[in-house]
């Protein structure tokens, strides 16, 4: 299989019969139970969950997944949803410009703006729910571990017709349910970064755009995390862990258009504009409106951070919010364009962040 194209596995994949026995019992009495979660409680990935409804409930596709995706803007409009494993970004539209170069893939539309890293896509679903509206189909896109990456769901203005099409398109020929996934390996713990802060610092310094910053980590062999730590309280400043939900509450008041950029290593997936109905829910702090819809989890935000990348048009200012593991959960921006500036307004919303840090800063 080469790394971006979608195929079966021909290794023989969990028992179907066993593994939807213990599914259908686990969802007994819990029907609102997100198939993600389902999986990690039995211990297996969501792609094997979904793949038991293959000949049935779901159709494996094969195939290049930039030709999928080229495919995708004949649907008309949508839902896109990339999540990682405590955020969800959802947001309606359709997919436009979409452009593959090297390794990397945009969709720079009016509403769906993604990076697509499709070397990390191994498998591919269509797939019908059944809800309480009705069948509900979707696109899922899933790595070697069976870990979903992104999602496309259709909605009431989708051409079902191009739809169908594209899954006849893409239709593998093996049907038979079940999938065969790579264990997925806990990657080993990286020793604290030994470079001088100083050398951070200075080619932190020289940064001339946004872009040039995770080149930067790399090159310096730094995780995004470590960076921040080490870059001074003039370009990263810790804030309280309610950063996120002060953040959007005070964007909603403002009526401020932001960014939000959520991801996995699949995939980046970002909005740009208002943010109105904000709705806690129990760990979640949520955003429902009707074309965007974000769910972050609030109980696994271990660090958040006020950060300040020089650039050719001044300062850019961003709020990350980082889980125990050191993993980026989500991050905020100001709506900007290259070549502008950034919005004072927005700085001024990132920078009033502080005012409860106090000590922590």
């Amino acid at each position: 299989m080469t790394p971006d194209t979608i195929q079966h596995d021909p290794a023989a994949p969990l028992d179907p019969a066993a593994l939807g026995a213990r599914w259908a019992a686990l969802r007994e009495g819990r029907k609102t139970l997100r198939i993600r979660d389902a999986a990690s409680e039995l211990g297996v990935s969501e792609l094997a969950l979904a793949a038991l409804g293959v000949g049935t409930t779901a159709v494996r596709l094969a195939g290049s997944a930039r030709d999928m995706l080229l495919a995708v803007p004949a649907l008309g409009r949508v839902m896109a949803l990339t999540r990682n494993e405590h955020c969800v970004h959802e947001r309606k539209g359709t997919y436009e410009n979409l452009s593959f170069e090297a390794h990397v893939g945009l969709a720079l539309g009016a509403d769906i703006d993604l990076r697509i890293f499709p070397k990390a896509w191994a498998h591919a679903l269509a797939v019908t729910e059944t809800t309480q509206a009705g069948p509900r189909r979707s696109l899922q896109f899933f790595d070697a571990h069976g870990t979903a990456l992104h999602k496309i769901y259709a909605v009431a203005e989708t051409d079902m017709a191009a739809f169908d099409a594209l899954v006849a398109r893409f239709r593998a020929g093996d049907q038979a349910p079940g999938a065969a996934v790579t264990p997925a390996t806990r990657a080993a713990t990286k020793a604290s970064p030994a470079i001088e802060a100083t050398r951070l610092q200075a080619d932190w310094d020289a940064l001339q755009d946004t872009h040039d910053f995770v080149p930067m980590l790399r090159r310096l062999d730094l995780a995004r995390l470590d960076a921040l730590r080490l870059a001074g309280e003039a370009r990263a400043a810790m804030l309280d862990l309610d950063a996120g939900r002060r953040l959007l509450t005070k964007a909603s008041a403002q009526a401020l258009p932001i960014m939000v950029f959520v991801g996995n290593h699949g995939m980046i997936q970002i909005h740009t504009g208002p943010v109105v109905r904000i709705v806690p829910t129990g760990p979640w702090i949520n955003v429902l409106d009707p074309d965007f819809n974000l769910h972050l989890r609030e109980s696994a935000v271990a660090e958040a951070w006020l950060v300040r990348k020089p650039t050719r048009d001044g300062i850019v200012t961003s709020v990350e919010l980082f889980d125990a593991e050191g993993e980026l959960i989500v991050t905020f921006f100001g709506k900007r364009k290259p070549g502008h500036a950034e919005d004072p307004a927005w700085r001024a919303l990132a920078e009033s962040l502080r005012a409860l840090a106090g000590a922590t800063c």
